[in-house]
């Protein structure tokens, strides 16, 4: 635009220049130098609005990139937090999943426990109902009587060992222990050869030799 008017104040030039050739008069003189005093002011004051006007665009292309870059600036410190937080998500994802792999053996493990809890209690059932089996067949033959006590005992009486007082009790305590096995205690009277039987009932797993020779012992008591 500054060019469009250095073209025009050109051309005022050389019009004045022609008008200036073709007179002769002092007056004519006069009113072609008012004339370009004029021109040079008028076109002065254009240029001057016309660079103010320039300024100001340059001010405010100025002011344009100061605004992108700080939006880019804005847009890059986004991206960074996104990136940070789907870097974080991912670490949670990878928790999660080792948790749930976690979560996923413990229940295995529960459940291998629970079916090894399961067979020894069938086990102990089954021991159980042959004790009982074992308690009805001598009850009658050798006056034994089988009742649960505290800590899932059993506590076996015997009775018609002693001629002299056939209803004297003669017992001992009996349970399972944590390797499933018979553990024998709380004789009474008490028995020194009690520990041997109980290891001899361990090794055969014959319950009714195991009470046999009990009776027997206790029966030898009586006679001392």
């Amino acid at each position: 635009m500054v060019e469009d008017e250095l073209a025009l104040f050109d051309k005022s030039i050389n019009e004045f220049w022609n008008k200036f050739k073709s007179t002769d008069t002092s007056c004519q003189m006069a009113g072609l130098r008012d004339t370009y005093k004029d021109s040079i002011k008028a076109f002065a004051e254009k240029l001057s609005v016309k660079l103010k006007e320039e300024e100001r665009m340059v001010e405010m292309f100025l002011e344009y990139q100061n605004q992108i870059s700080k939006q880019n600036k804005l847009i890059q410190e986004k991206k960074d937090n996104l990136l940070k937080l789907i870097a974080e998500v991912k670490g949670k994802k990878q928790e999660l999943e080792v948790l749930t792999a976690n979560i996923q053996d413990l229940k295995e493990e529960y459940s291998r426990k629970k079916e090894t809890i399961s067979t020894a209690n069938k086990a102990n059932a089954e021991r159980l109902k042959r004790l009982q089996t074992s308690a009805d067949l001598y009850k009658d033959r050798l006056g034994l009587e089988i009742r649960k006590i505290y800590g899932e005992k059993l506590q076996f009486i015997f009775t018609n060992i002693d001629p002299k007082n056939p209803e004297s009790p003669f017992m001992f305590s009996l349970h399972l222990n944590e390797a499933r096995d018979y553990e024998v205690s709380d004789s009474a009277p008490h028995l020194e050869g009690l520990a041997e039987f109980q290891e001899n009932v361990r090794k055969t797993n014959n319950f009714s030799a195991f009470l046999a020779n009990v009776r027997k012992a206790f029966t030898a008591t009586v006679y001392k």
